[in-house]
């Protein structure tokens, strides 16, 4: 077999949307004689857990980790968080807008801790790889960010071997979402951007997981980002329970976050409550993970407490069992410059549990453009109250006949088996 090093914050029993890219890839790339090595932290301050995904974890998988340090005990004690306390996936954008302490700490996380929290592993993650690397030679290596310091433990390799390296953009660096809200100075941000060219210079391959992202990262004349999208893994959908109950459930599966808070939907919802009284009875609005307060309160302030049912994470697997036994399935879009590159890792699934799949986000993305070419759901604006009411009625009418589903077509391509196999073709090139 040859050997690929793989260079991630995000592994079991670490949960979350991060992990599933290569815990799945790595999965089928055995049975393309490559034998994953997983480079990881020993001890990551992870926002969730699911102790069931170290059950995927390929038998041919090598496992290497070492103690990481990252300031965040510094950052609950600066914000009055409670030791241990876990950070909310879409953090920055919260505490951003918070009181002087939150601020604070992210003009700290955004000018002295560059590229991130996790810049303190790097240098020892270098000098430990290169000893390793010596003793035991690889034929590839892949970083796969963000967190972006793990680009630049691969960046440090680089220049002591000459080993091929794929840079893995599973989103953004200085166009992500949140960077705006970094409180840059002028300093810090040259330095960013500048990190972020050497990155892509020095990789001999760049790849992320759709083409506006790949636009985005296209800033070395000459060079090529190729696309690997996200996608979904077969196997979890073998023993899937179908739609079920007399609840019209309209689901939503991870962090979500207040940039995603899709507030025509819960307004389109409350006015269909008033007018409906059948609809209020069988209506449920479930959410499954980390949700941030505001939408909460905007869900109980659009008269709908009565049809929320919040579950806290639950592990992969089960995640999925619940989305299977929904009517519709939520998949809102962060209310930011770079939307339309914006690919949830959790559409790929949605997709192939085949259930109608209400989207809201520009209606000129990439995640649109696939719901339209696989026929797995419909995407509306962030403002479009009149067409999200009516696809909701529309729903809602099917369900009572009992004739809601989905024809998706053309979803294998998405399988994990086969973008395992399209990551290493390009390793081949």
């Amino acid at each position: 077999m040859k050997k690929v090093l793989i260079i991630t914050y995000y592994w079991p029993p670490s949960g979350g949307g991060g992990v599933m890219r290569w815990l799945k890839m790595s999965k089928y790339l055995p049975e393309l004689d490559w034998r994953p090595i997983i480079y990881t932290p020993e001890n990551p301050d992870a926002s969730v857990v699911d102790e069931s995904l170290s059950d995927e974890i390929h038998s041919e998988t090598e496992i290497i980790k070492t103690p990481i340090w990252e300031p965040y005990e510094v950052f609950r004690k600066l914000t009055g968080k409670k030791k241990g306390e876990k950070f909310k996936a879409g953090y920055i954008s919260e505490a951003s807008s918070g009181d002087w302490k939150n601020k604070l700490s992210v003009f700290i996380r955004g000018n002295f801790l560059i590229p991130d929290p996790r810049k303190f592993w790097i240098k020892p993650s270098i000098k430990y790889l290169k000893k390793y690397l010596k003793e035991n030679p690889v034929d590839l290596i892949v970083s796969t960010g963000p967190p972006h310091s793990m680009h630049l433990i691969a960046l440090g390799l680089k220049k002591k071997f000459k080993i091929t390296w794929i840079a893995d953009f599973r989103d953004p660096w200085t166009d992500i979402d949140f960077y705006n809200k970094l409180r840059l100075t002028g300093w810090a941000d040259k330095k960013h951007r500048k990190l972020e060219l050497k990155v892509l210079k020095k990789a001999d391959r760049v790849v992320t997981v759709s083409p506006h992202c790949a636009k985005d990262l296209s800033k070395i004349p000459g060079k090529k980002v190729d696309i690997i999208h996200n996608g979904f893994d077969p196997e979890d959908f073998k023993e899937i329970p179908a739609p079920s109950g007399n609840k019209f459930a309209i689901t939503h599966f991870g962090a979500f976050n207040r940039d995603r808070n899709p507030a025509m939907l819960w307004k389109a919802l409350g006015l269909l409550v008033e007018k409906n009284k059948e609809f209020k009875e069988k209506l449920c609005i479930q959410l499954i993970g980390q949700t941030d307060d505001s939408i909460i309160q905007e869900i109980e302030n659009k008269g709908l407490k009565v049809n929320l049912l919040q579950i806290d994470h639950l592990p992969h697997k089960k995640g999925l069992e619940e989305l299977a036994k929904s009517q519709v399935l939520l998949l809102p879009i962060n209310d930011a410059p770079n939307a339309q590159g914006i690919l949830p890792g959790k559409m790929y699934e949605y997709m192939a549990l085949r259930r109608p799949i209400l989207a809201i986000g520009p209606t000129n993305s990439d995640f649109a453009e696939i719901l339209r070419e696989t026929k797995s759901g419909i995407a509306f604006d962030f403002s479009d109250l009149p067409g999200i009411q009516k696809a909701i009625e529309n729903y809602f009418n099917q369900f009572r006949e009992r004739k809601l589903k989905v024809e998706s077509t053309a979803i294998e391509k998405f399988s994990r088996e086969n973008l395992a196999k399209k990551f290493i073709e390009l390793a081949g090139k």
